[in-house]
C-alpha cells in the first residue's frame, strides 16, 4: 500500500476533542471471548488427534484425510453469508449464534461412534457448518460492541481468549493420549463436555444485542429480501479487492494438519506428542493476537495482514527442509501463530470498517466464506499434490506459488480505501 492511499492518517493533538478515546473493552467482548475459549477446547481437542485418528487409527490416505480437512475448512461456506445475512435482516444476531452453538454441539455425539470415512466426514461437515453459522454473528455483535478506533485490538482480544481454549484443547487431548493410549473415545466426550458448556455460557451471558448496535434492517423492510451488500458496494468501497486478495491467498494456505504431519514424519516423535504441536501453535497466536492487533491499528491493518502470510512462507521454507531438527520444528509453530495472529481478526476488522452498518454481518460472512471455500480447496488439492510428489516437494511448490501471490496481493490491496485503515 502506497503511502499516499494507506499510510495517511488524520492526526490529532493529544487532549483535543478529536483525540482518541481510552481503550476499553466490552463486557460483551469478554463473555463472547469464554464462549469462544470453551468451545475452542472442544473442537481443537479433537482436531489435534484427528490428522491421526484419520490416517493411523482408521487407517485412511492422506488423500482421504485432504478430503476430511477439506470439508474441515470450507464446509462452513455453506451458510456463512445467510447466517451473516439472517443476522442484519433480524438484528438478533445472538439468535443465529446460538443456533451455530448448537448445531456443533450436537455434532459431536457423533463422534463417540463414528467408525469410518464418510461416518467422519459426515460429522465434521455438521460440527462445520454449525461453525459458520456462528461466526459472522459473532463477529457482528464484537463489532457492534467495540469502539471505532480500536477494532482490531477488540478482535485481538477477543481472539486472546479464543486462544487460549485452542491452546488448552491439544493439551487436554495430549494428557488423555498419554494416561489413555488410543484414548480417542474419551476426548470426543471431553470435547462434547466443553461444547454443552460454551452453548449454556452464550444463552445465559451474553445479551441479545449490544447497546451499540445499529438498528436492524429488519425495522425497514419485510425479512425475506435480499441482501443488502451489493456487488457495487463490494467494488466502491474497497471490499472486493480485499476479499479477492483473501480467496488468492486462502487458496495457498496449507491445513495446519499437514504441517503436522510432515513434521511428525521427519522428526520420528512419538504419536502421543502430536497434540503439543497445535498447543504450540496457539501458544504463539495467544501471545502475538493483541500486540498484533495494536500494531495494525497504528501503523495499518493491510500492512499486517499481508506479513502475516510472510510469515506463513518462512513456515512453508522450514516445513519442506529435508533435516530440521527441534529448533525447525519450534520455528514452524511459532510462525503458524504469528500468521493466525496477523490475518484472523485482522481481516475481520478490515472487513468492518469497509462494510456498511447495515451490511455487517453479510460482508463478514461474505469474507469468511472466500476464506473457507479457498482454504478447502487448498487441502483437498495438497493432498493429491503429497501423494504425487511427496511431502517436501508439495510444500516448496506452494511456498514459490505463495511468494508470488503476495507481490500480486500488494499490487491489489494498493488502492484499497483509507476507511479500512485506522
Amino acid at each position: 500500500m502506497s503511502d499516499r492511499e494507506g499510510g495517511k492518517k488524520d492526526h490529532v493533538a493529544p487532549g483535543s476533542a478529536a483525540a482518541r478515546t481510552a481503550f476499553r473493552l466490552s463486557p460483551v467482548i469478554i463473555w463472547l471471548g469464554i464462549v469462544s475459549m470453551v468451545t475452542d477446547i472442544s473442537s481443537e481437542s479433537v482436531a489435534a488427534v484427528l490428522p491421526l485418528y484419520v490416517t493411523g487409527f482408521l487407517g485412511l490416505s492422506t488423500i482421504a484425510f485432504g478430503v476430511i480437512d477439506g470439508i474441515n475448512q470450507g464446509a462452513s461456506a455453506i451458510v456463512r453469508i445467510g447466517a451473516g445475512w439472517a443476522s442484519d435482516r433480524s438484528g438478533h444476531p445472538k439468535r443465529v449464534a446460538v443456533a451455530g452453538y448448537g448445531l456443533s454441539m450436537l455434532a459431536r455425539i457423533g463422534f463417540l461412534f463414528a467408525g469410518g470415512f464418510w461416518a467422519v466426514a459426515g460429522i465434521v461437515t455438521g460440527d462445520r457448518i454449525g461453525k459458520g453459522i456462528r461466526t459472522a454473528p459473532r463477529d457482528a455483535m464484537i463489532s457492534a460492541a467495540a469502539q471505532p478506533d480500536y477494532l482490531a485490538r477488540s478482535f485481538g482480544m477477543h481472539r486472546m481468549l479464543d486462544n487460549i481454549g485452542a491452546a488448552v484443547g491439544p493439551l487436554l487431548a495430549f494428557l488423555i493420549l498419554m494416561l489413555i493410549p488410543n484414548g480417542f473415545t474419551t476426548v470426543f466426550v471431553v470435547s462434547l463436555a466443553f461444547s454443552v458448556i460454551g452453548v449454556a455460557v452464550l444463552i445465559l451471558m451474553v445479551p441479545g444485542r449490544s447497546r451499540n448496535a445499529p438498528p436492524p434492517a429488519a425495522a425497514a423492510a419485510p425479512f425475506f429480501r435480499r441482501p443488502q451488500l451489493k456487488w457495487s458496494h463490494l467494488k466502491h468501497r474497497g471490499l472486493a479487492r480485499l476479499m479477492l486478495t483473501a480467496g488468492l491467498l486462502g487458496v495457498l494456505t496449507i491445513g495446519d494438519g499437514f504441517i503436522y504431519l510432515l513434521l511428525q514424519s521427519r522428526e520420528s516423535f512419538a504419536v502421543q506428542w502430536f497434540p503439543l504441536l497445535y498447543v504450540g501453535t496457539n501458544v504463539a497466536f495467544l501471545l502475538f493476537a493483541i500486540p498484533l492487533g495494536r500494531l495494525a491499528d497504528r501503523i495499518g491493518r493491510v500492512k499486517v495482514f499481508l506479513a502475516g502470510h510472510i510469515a506463513l512462507l518462512l513456515c512453508y521454507l522450514l516445513a519442506g527442509l529435508p533435516a530440521g531438527g527441534i529448533t525447525a520444528t519450534l520455528g514452524c509453530l511459532l510462525l503458524l501463530g504469528l500468521f493466525y495472529a496477523a490475518t484472523d481478526g485482522v481481516l475481520a476488522a478490515l472487513v468492518s470498517r469497509l462494510a456498511t452498518p447495515g451490511s455487517l454481518g453479510t460482508a463478514l460472512g461474505t469474507a469468511q466464506t472466500i476464506v473457507a471455500l479457498s482454504r478447502m480447496a487448498s487441502a483437498a488439492g495438497f493432498g493429491v499434490l503429497w501423494y504425487a510428489l511427496g511431502a517436501e516437494t508439495a510444500v516448496m511448490a506452494v511456498a514459490v506459488l505463495l511468494a508470488i501471490a503476495l507481490g500480486a496481493s500488494a499490487m491489489l490491496l494498493r488502492t484499497a480505501t483509507e476507511t479500512a485503515e485506522p
